[in-house]
């Protein structure tokens, strides 16, 4: 699981790193963007961020690490939350502040932003689950957060896959950027769910 969860936040955090470098004056591996000269302190951040929620964050989700390295959960947890508020923050500084990335509509703009608060609900939720020592609704909002955070990655199969039945377009990009929060979101229920339906079977077994 952290293999493949690392892999789903590599493609687009890469591409977010090459980007810092060619803003720093490195090779230009891609097409300059107006929207970003000089240092934005907006993306920065945001990339920074959501390299710290991703690596740290896979790791947060491996039973056998948390049983065993009790102390290391807990700390590794508070660099992972406030990695998360830092990418939920400067998503939303980067939706409300720049110019709309080109070929996307109000449709992505709306819905960044419904899920820029989910991000922070589910943080919150996750935090004040713990302080009340709900262990099983730490994980509940902990994995709905980690979810959402790593929404750039799927969107990466999801445009390709949306582009090649569907073609191409401002809507039908937008949709399937929202279709990639949506299917991690469909993931993580079913992953919350399913020591609950192991737990029925074993009843109803005896």
């Amino acid at each position: 699981m952290p293999a493949a969860l690392v892999g789903l936040s590599a493609i687009p955090l890469t591409a977010g790193a090459l980007r810092l470098v060619q803003l720093a004056g490195g090779p230009a591996v891609f097409p300059a963007d107006h929207r970003f000269t000089g240092f934005p302190v907006a993306l920065v951040a945001h990339i920074v961020g959501a390299a710290v929620f991703a690596f740290v964050g896979t790791f947060q989700l491996v039973p056998r690490i948390r049983r065993r390295h009790r102390a290391w959960h807990r700390r590794a947890g508070r660099v992972v939350a406030v990695a998360g508020l830092v990418v939920a923050g400067s998503a939303l500084w980067l939706t409300l502040g720049y110019e709309a990335q080109p070929g996307t509509g109000d449709l992505l703009f709306a819905f960044r932003l419904v899920f820029v608060s989910a991000l922070v609900a589910s943080l919150v939720l996750g935090i004040t689950a713990i302080r009340r020592r709900d262990v099983a609704g730490h994980r509940a909002w902990m994995i709905r957060a980690f979810a959402i955070g790593l929404g750039a990655g799927t969107q990466v199969f999801t445009e390709g896959l949306g582009g090649a039945l569907f073609g191409t377009g401002e809507m039908r990009g937008d949709l399937a950027k929202v279709a990639g929060w949506l299917l991690n979101l469909t993931v993580a229920e079913w992953v919350i769910r399913r020591p609950a339906r192991r737990q029925q079977h074993l009843v109803r077994g005896r």
